[in-house]
């Protein structure tokens, strides 16, 4: 099976030969397509293909269309990310966007008496109307320490305050911290769509999520052998909020874990989801599709054109 896009199953796509991972290994062979075609809740076009600039986030979409996904969110985590997001998406009407200022990086901003200013722009990034989130922000405790913790939670909260101001999701992310995850936006009131990215908790936080309405977005990670926590999520957690992503170009799903991830590489994480839940493929993909857009609204421009 070919296509207008070159794109063959059991391949790399064409668009991913010429681009060298960090790792320095090879994209992996292309899934065979879904055939509901999905959404990416979260990817880093900024690294590598996008890196190339236009033609390699337009070459990165067509490999991702190929495969059976219909579009993306792409994420900021910096000034110089989210700058990058709202270019884009004035170029790939496959995109919505997401701006923040990454958890890990807040400390170093404040301690530089730069942070308000950088939330200042952010502010402003998040005005276009491709904008839709407010992410990925959150809470690190596995890179940050002790120190960092107080900044963190500041920018957490400024964050939160931004995305209920402009009514936008919040993509969080959560890594060692789930519960002062949970007890910041409780004291803050989470807005309306709250999105936990590359969800990383168990079937207790699952409950918490289902309990507040709360997206639980998985991601490649759900694959590995050892996240039986995930797989214990995904059992209990309500399917009406289930997302899935990508957070290319890291996490890439069993068996490539290790290699180079993206958005085409969904296929593999959605149909381990269906096996998990002893649901149809199909049905499986068009209900992930009406979960994204109803946290983020529709992929449809101006023009008419859409994912």
């Amino acid at each position: 099976m070919c296509n207008d896009s070159g794109y063959v199953p059991g391949q790399i796509p064409a668009a991913y030969l010429d681009f060298e991972s960090a790792s320095g290994k090879p994209y992996p062979p292309g899934p065979e397509p879904l055939p509901v075609p999905v959404i990416d809740n979260h990817t880093h076009l900024d690294f590598a293909p996008g890196k190339a600039g236009t033609a390699g986030v337009r070459a990165a979409m067509d490999a991702a269309g190929a495969a059976g996904v219909r579009g993306a969110v792409q994420v900021g985590t910096d000034l110089a990310s989210s700058r990058f997001t709202v270019q884009v998406l004035d170029e790939e009407p496959r995109l919505l966007g997401a701006v923040a200022i990454h958890p890990n990086d807040a400390p170093v901003l404040a301690a530089e008496g730069t942070l308000d200013a950088a939330l200042e722009e952010i502010e402003a990034l998040a005005r276009h109307p491709r904008v839709r989130g407010i992410g990925e922000t959150g809470l690190d405790y596995f890179r940050t320490g002790p120190d960092g913790v107080e900044r963190q939670q500041y920018s957490f909260r400024r964050h939160i305050d931004i995305a209920k101001r402009l009514g936008l999701a919040l993509q969080i992310h959560d890594r060692e911290a789930h519960d002062d995850v949970v007890r910041v936006l409780l004291e803050e009131g989470a807005p309306e769509n709250v999105v936990f990215h590359c969800f990383s908790g168990d079937a207790g936080l699952a409950r918490i999520c289902n309990t507040n309405g709360w997206r639980m977005s998985f991601a490649g990670t759900l694959t590995f052998k050892n996240a039986g926590n995930l797989r214990e999520a995904l059992a209990v957690a309500d399917p009406r909020l289930l997302l899935v992503e990508t957070d290319s170009p890291f996490l890439t799903p069993h068996p490539f874990r290790g290699r180079p991830n993206a958005s085409y590489m969904v296929p593999h994480t959605v149909r381990f989801m269906a096996s998990e839940l002893g649901a149809d493929l199909a049905e499986l993909g068009q209900l992930l599709v009406d979960n994204t857009v109803d946290v983020y609204g529709s992929w449809s421009t101006d023009d008419g054109a859409s994912a």
